[in-house]
């Protein structure tokens, strides 16, 4: 399923073929990216094990968290795992490149995912991210849930690998995403 545009408008789409899918395929975990918690606030109830991947603290700034402690107790209290940590395609390489720049291994492992699309990136690495936190298990497909912004667009059925077997990583199904991006 494509979408003609990326973005936000395409939220309540993906998640409902999303959530199709994982039905079908009798899938119990879902991983989805959600800086905010407003995206992951819309799989509140869905039957699902659901984790939100947010933003590490500091993207924004030093110190600085983008999910409020507010929205993550409220998620939590609704049986939604949050996860906020460093972002597995970028950690210590950014550091690097914004202090001496150049361009390191993950960058490039994330620009060449790119070119399936910003949502596919994100999809690939908060899986990752999810499973070196032992919130999904190991083994087993799940459907991961991004973006190219705010809001949700990609969604995919992978079968993640921990990051230092980041290349046994497989991405079995592109449920959606948009074609233009």
């Amino acid at each position: 399923m494509y979408w003609d545009k990326k973005g936000p408008d395409n939220t309540d789409n993906t998640i409902e073929a999303a959530l199709k899918r994982a039905a079908e395929l009798n899938i119990q975990h879902i991983v989805v990216a959600s800086s905010t918690g407003s995206t992951a606030r819309k799989l509140v109830n869905c039957g699902r094990n659901v984790v939100c991947v947010s933003y590490h603290a500091g993207f924004d700034g030093p110190g600085i968290r983008r999910m409020s402690d507010e929205t993550m107790k409220e998620l939590t209290q609704n049986g939604i795992q949050v996860l906020v940590t460093t972002h597995l395609l970028a950690g210590v390489d950014r550091a690097i490149r914004n202090k001496f720049g150049g361009v390191y291994p993950s960058e490039i492992m994330a620009q060449t995912l790119r070119m399936l699309g910003q949502g596919i990136k994100v999809c690939v690495e908060i899986s990752g991210m999810a499973l070196d936190a032992g919130l999904i298990p190991y083994g087993k497909e799940i459907i991961a849930i991004g973006g190219s912004g705010k809001g949700a667009d990609t969604a995919v059925v992978i079968l993640p690998a921990h990051s230092n077997q980041f290349f046994d990583t497989k991405v079995k199904e592109i449920i959606c995403k948009p074609r233009e991006f």
